[in-house]
């Protein structure tokens, strides 16, 4: 719980799997990886450990019930959600966690009014609760009543926690208080770290970006064999690019398509990494033991992993029914464009790119734990950005791949030819509806989930130029990689 707490969510997934072992058939041991698999993005596992809780409880727990209430909402299951709401609180009306829970999926489902009933009762319970304010401010914001989210916060300003001051910047920002919003996110940062956030791993990130580097090349790929297309199921498709880089606009947009379903966030090329070693048989580790791809008795290997891909995809209940493709949209995960190619090398990739300076800030002003924890400071974000891109580079010039780059400016400035674009580049047809993105129902599980439920704009676009004194002491680093992504920097 202790790790839980402070995100360090591999860590803690590998006690309470330990706590599984020794005690499965106590309940709190699956409440543990309930709560860690849910937080890792891993909601359909985390839902099984929550029933699990249920089923050896032998009755209606109401924390067990919230819990696995915020597990659906997760998964887009918003009236079954409900539904759990509604009976953990008339089990236990005065939990305040169970009414901020039930308050958010109402604001995620866009009920602003229902969420602000729930506060409104929470506060009759506990009135002037910080946490009850705090997500006031939040569905208001929701509504466009910026200035009275933004008064709740000035007078919270004492108690405001790194995400609520991450909120507040936003706020500030939305009312062009640029100074303002800035301090709040430096703030936040700052009380994350000192609240035990962890920072860049720096040695790791670097370690690893090499090694792929120096062993995905032309000579040793032509080498490799690559896995075969299974057509007894839905296929893959990679939306890479780092965080706060459109992604999830994108897949909003797909998933509209009857024939794309939305995967989400998808942790299984990461855990192909991680398990590579033991699948192979292999003393080496990623991305070396690919090296066991030679010998005879692994000659069927990448089709062993295709198929972990696809079995935990299958399970995890992504695919819907008569879909084609679903999405995966792991942020980072062109990091791995070289094991993707040998896995699935028919597979589109499409690889979402926006002004640096746009997508360094945005990651600052949130909280987010990809790429070795490089949100936690303004360099490190600009150091693992620099590593990632060199690394793409490097891919593009050494791989084959079915590889589109999209500009998240050409997004906003012609949604309908780049939606073509993509379509056509992925194999479907032409489907106008994908145009009104917004109208998906489906909750993005991202810091984006709530801009991706308005109508394209283009406010976030170039946003760093409201920024860029601040943006001054990564601006030279970043200057080289700009230009040759073609991009300027202009005040």
């Amino acid at each position: 719980l202790i790790l839980l707490a402070k995100r360090d969510l591999a860590e803690a997934e590998r006690h309470a799997r330990n706590a599984v072992r020794i005690a499965p058939q106590i309940a709190q041991s699956h409440n543990l990886m309930g709560l860690v698999l849910t937080e890792a993005n891993r909601p359909v596992i985390g839902e099984y450990h929550y029933r699990r809780v249920l089923d050896l409880a032998g009755r209606d727990e109401p924390i067990t019930l919230a819990n696995l209430a915020w597990n659906l909402k997760n998964q887009g299951r918003t009236a079954e959600a409900r539904a759990l709401y509604l009976r953990s609180m008339a089990l236990r009306p005065d939990v305040l966690q169970t009414v901020l829970g039930f308050a958010r999926l109402e604001e995620a489902d866009r009920n602003f009014t229902a969420a602000l009933d729930l506060l409104d009762n929470a506060d009759r319970v506990m009135p002037g609760n910080p946490s009850v304010e705090l997500t006031r401010a939040t569905v208001l914001s929701r509504m466009g009543q910026t200035e009275a989210a933004l008064g709740i916060l000035q007078k919270a300003a004492d108690g405001l926690g790194p995400a609520e001051l991450s909120e507040k910047g936003r706020l500030l920002d939305s009312l062009g208080r640029y100074d303002e919003a800035f301090v709040a996110f430096e703030t936040s940062k700052s009380r994350a770290l000192e609240g035990g956030a962890r920072r860049y791993m720096a040695d790791h990130a670097t370690d690893i970006a090499n090694r792929l580097q120096k062993f995905f090349t032309a000579q040793r790929l032509g080498a490799l064999p690559v896995a075969g297309l299974r057509t007894d199921m839905a296929q893959p498709i990679f939306i890479v690019g780092f965080p706060r880089s459109g992604t999830t606009l994108v897949e909003q947009m797909l998933s509209v398509h009857d024939e794309i379903s939305a995967g989400d966030e998808l942790p299984f090329i990461n855990d192909i990494a991680e398990l590579m070693p033991r699948l192979l048989g292999s003393p080496l580790t990623y991305p070396e033991a690919l090296t066991e791809l030679w010998m005879g008795d692994q000659r069927q290997g990448l089709d062993e992993l295709r198929d972990y891909y696809l079995n935990r995809a299958q399970a995890s209940g992504v695919v819907r029914p008569g879909a084609r493709f679903f999405t995966d949209k792991m942020p980072l995960n062109e990091m791995h464009l070289g094991l993707i190619s040998l896995l699935f090398p028919q597979s589109p990739i499409i690889h979402l790119g926006r002004h640096p300076l746009d997508v360094v800030f945005s990651v600052y002003a949130n909280h987010l734990t990809h790429g070795y924890y490089c949100a936690s400071e303004l360099p490190s974000i600009a150091k693992h950005y620099q590593l990632v891109a060199d690394l793409v580079a490097h891919y593009r010039e050494n791989l084959t791949m079915r590889y589109l780059p999209v500009a998240y400016e050409a997004v906003v400035q012609d949604q309908e030819a780049m939606l073509r674009r993509m379509l056509d580049f992925i194999g479907v047809a032409f489907d106008a509806r994908c145009l009104a993105f917004e109208e998906n129902k489906r909750f993005a599980r991202t810091a984006s989930y709530a801009q991706v439920t308005e109508k394209l704009y283009d406010r976030a676009r170039y946003r760093y130029r409201h920024y860029l004194p601040h943006l001054a002491p990564v601006l030279e680093g970043l200057s080289p990689l700009i230009e040759r992504l073609g991009y300027t920097v202009d005040p």
